[in-house]
């Protein structure tokens, strides 16, 4: 379980976020929601380690990783960022063996096991066909799912995603999101911004609402993100529906423009 405890969060002395609490167990999709620069990608930097929190505390199993070195840390967490680009002309299998990097020692280069689990992770996203492909020839969708291999090859229990979706189309978001379903169904914890509502009405298992240095945790959200808090978080009028899909309640969001 990853666990967040009374963290603040900022750059230097300026605080960004303060005393931010939730938790996040095996099989949980977290989808943190918030407008432009109220620090979600501060948020996740921070759990990451990737800026030192200015208080409190970030735990996995009961255990503090704010002195742990990054291969000790790698092999809980994996991250995605935003956009991830490369002046070299790596290949699809390069890039997903990368991920395998913290199980290696300093010499050492991967091996015939390290290129099964990176197969494996490529044809579990159905894209071993491109494993011989140059990486920044990729369609943004096919690189999404390259970086979401790494982090499978990476066999980290938890995967943490900048705004996966942002720059894919339509079918690119769908495709990308019910393979982090499944991941989440094989017992993996995920954790992305997103700018979608839809996202945690559809997929989430929690939602956490970034606004004012606040961040409020949200059970359930298809159940419990009501419209009243979408409406503050994101200070727009909105209508939040319901739609009978598959004989479950599914909600959905439109602004009234």
């Amino acid at each position: 379980m990853l666990e967040i405890r009374d963290l603040s969060c900022g750059y230097g002395k300026e605080y960004i976020l303060e005393n931010v609490n939730f938790t996040a167990k095996s099989g949980d999709i977290v989808c943190i929601l918030g407008s432009n620069g109220s620090g979600k990608s501060t948020l996740i930097k921070s759990i990451m380690g990737l800026i030192r929190p200015l208080k409190g505390e970030v735990l996995i199993e009961g255990n503090s990783i704010l002195n742990w070195s990054w291969k000790r840390k790698a092999r809980f967490i994996s991250y995605i960022p935003q956009s991830f680009s490369s002046t070299f002309q790596y290949k699809v299998k390069d890039i997903v063996l990368m991920g395998r990097t913290s199980y290696l020692n300093f010499s050492s280069t991967p091996s015939k096991e390290d290129e099964i689990i990176a197969d494996e992770a490529m044809k579990s996203l159905k894209i071993l066909h491109l494993k011989d492909k140059i990486y920044c020839h990729l369609s943004g969708g096919e690189r999404q799912l390259v970086k979401i291999a790494q982090a499978l090859a990476q066999q980290a229990k938890i995967i943490i995603m900048d705004e996966p979706t942002n720059n894919l189309d339509f079918g690119n978001q769908m495709l990308m999101l019910k393979h982090l379903k499944e991941c989440a169904e094989k017992g993996m914890t995920v954790i992305m911004s997103t700018h979608s509502p839809e996202h945690a009405f559809l997929y989430g298992t929690k939602a956490l609402l970034v606004k004012d240095g606040r961040v409020i945790e949200i059970d359930n959200p298809n159940k419990n993100l009501r419209e009243v808090d979408l409406e503050g978080l994101y200070d727009v009028k909105l209508k939040v529906f319901k739609l009978n899909f598959k004989n479950k309640m599914i909600k959905m969001c439109i602004p009234m423009i």
